[in-house]
């Protein structure tokens, strides 16, 4: 309930601070050409709060949190009086027209920059893109626990989301990814990793485990929790061992300590278990047991238990000073914008699944994650959404401003503004095509909750 809870309060605040700076933009732009605004709303519906300033304008925050309006005075909407028309928006130029529509995504563009750099210089924690292990191809591509990413196909990456993102990206465009690496030895090594033989179908969320790859950061470290009484562990381990190979297995994870014990069960006999304690490697010899596990089924078990929460440490920082923040905030900017239109373009060519569209439950998740890892994670996410409305809103469509600056880029070509028959019927397609993508939103996001 109180991840519920948090997740509502986060996207308020979030969109509420989004959508003010985009509604901001417009409202600025607007005021600069000599336009009458007649009400700035954050929110849709009955006004919670209200405000007149010395222009007219109503400034106002409204019941639904879902977005906001900047309403202008427009003779196409309302009645306007024969001195104030050239105070009305269809009365200005079509550049001036251009100028305050385009207004919001570029203000949802600025602070996307600002976020990054505030971000960068505040020193993001992240997770480096090293290797915790191998199996399956990328085993046979020579990739070994301990290598560090360097760069995917020539792109360099400096954390595990983003060596992530690029290897979905070649996955997508079913081609083999090139790894530049450094090994634990730091030797420089460039693999190739067959992404193009992953199945028909794949989970587009999953490739880096598909191929066979697990970051360092997911694995838990098989540390002892607990001991069962009267279990094969008790006499042998201690709490706080920390088990690094069974039977001559290497251990990297906790996940791995039970197939390998089921497998020293099944051979007989007792095998060697292998610890740290105090910073001494030791050998014990131990015996599994038989017993059941949560399903009722028979097992080979030594009782130890490992600590249900698991909190890596993170292990990289992106961190610059005020002034090498710029650049890194513009290059972070662009990379974040490219693979957003890459994804967009993909989706239309079928290249990646529409699951990849999400909506207003996601992003209330997300928000609430973020916001519990700290400022720095906070603040890059609220830049890669206020990126995401800066894009969503410049796409062509009725309704949205993208569409708006469609119809003015046809009114300059032609040399008149298109009929309001024309604008209308496109207003209408607008509304359909909204309408469809925030019902696949809002059904992935539904299927997101169900357990899997």
């Amino acid at each position: 309930m109180a991840d519920f809870f948090g997740s509502v309060w986060w996207m308020i605040v979030s969109l509420g601070l989004l959508v003010t700076f985009h509604e901001f933009g417009h409202y600025w732009v607007a005021r600069r050409c000599g336009i009458k605004v007649l009400r700035f709303s954050v929110g849709f519906g009955r006004p919670l709060w209200m405000r007149r300033n010395r222009a007219g304008t109503e400034f106002a925050i409204a019941a639904i949190p879902l977005g906001g309006y900047v309403k202008m005075l427009d003779e196409r909407e309302v009645d306007v009086p024969a001195a104030e028309r050239h105070l009305a928006f269809n009365h200005k130029t079509v550049w001036q027209r251009i100028a305050v529509v385009a207004a919001g995504p570029a203000a949802n563009l600025l602070l996307c920059i600002a976020l990054l750099w505030a971000m960068f210089v505040l020193g993001k924690q992240d997770y480096s893109a090293t290797i915790g292990r191998t199996t399956g191809m990328a085993q046979a591509a020579g990739l070994q626990a301990g290598d560090r990413v360097l760069a995917v196909d020539g792109r360099r990456v400096a954390t595990a989301a983003e060596a992530s993102m690029a290897l979905t990206t070649a996955a997508m465009d079913g081609h083999d990814a090139r790894l530049d690496v450094l090994d634990s030895l730091d030797q420089a090594r460039t693999r190739s990793l067959p992404l193009s033989q992953l199945p028909a179908g794949f989970d587009e969320r999953r490739v880096a485990p598909l191929a066979g790859l697990a970051w360092q950061f997911w694995l838990q470290p098989a540390e002892v929790d607990t001991i069962q009484p009267g279990a094969a562990a008790q006499g042998v381990l201690l709490p706080g061992d920390l088990i690094v190979a069974v039977d001559g297995q290497r251990i990297d994870g906790a996940d791995q300590v039970a197939t390998q014990v089921q497998a020293l069960g099944q051979r007989g006999g007792p095998g060697m278990i292998e610890v740290l304690r105090a910073g001494e490697r030791l050998a014990l010899e131990i015996t599994p047991r038989q017993g059941r596990d949560g399903r009722g089924q028979p097992t080979w078990q030594i009782g130890v238990g490992f600590p249900e929460q698991h909190a890596p440490a993170y292990d990289t920082q992106l961190k610059f000073g005020p002034l090498a923040a710029i650049p890194a905030a513009l290059g972070e900017t662009a990379r974040m914008a490219g693979d957003s239109l890459g994804m967009m373009r993909r989706i239309v060519t079928g290249n990646a699944s529409l699951q990849n569209i999400s909506g207003p439950v996601t992003i209330a998740r997300v928000a609430n994650i973020s916001a519990k890892r700290g400022l720095d994670w906070f603040l890059y996410f609220l830049a890669l959404l206020s990126l995401s409305l800066c894009i969503i809103n410049l796409l062509p469509i009725p309704i949205l401003d993208g569409g708006h600056l469609l119809y003015y880029l046809i009114e300059l070509v032609k040399g008149s503004p298109l009929s309001e028959r024309a604008m209308a019927a496109g207003q209408y397609v607008g509304l359909a095509l909204l309408a469809g993508l925030m019902g696949l939103a809002f059904y992935n996001d539904i299927l997101g909750l169900v357990p899997r």
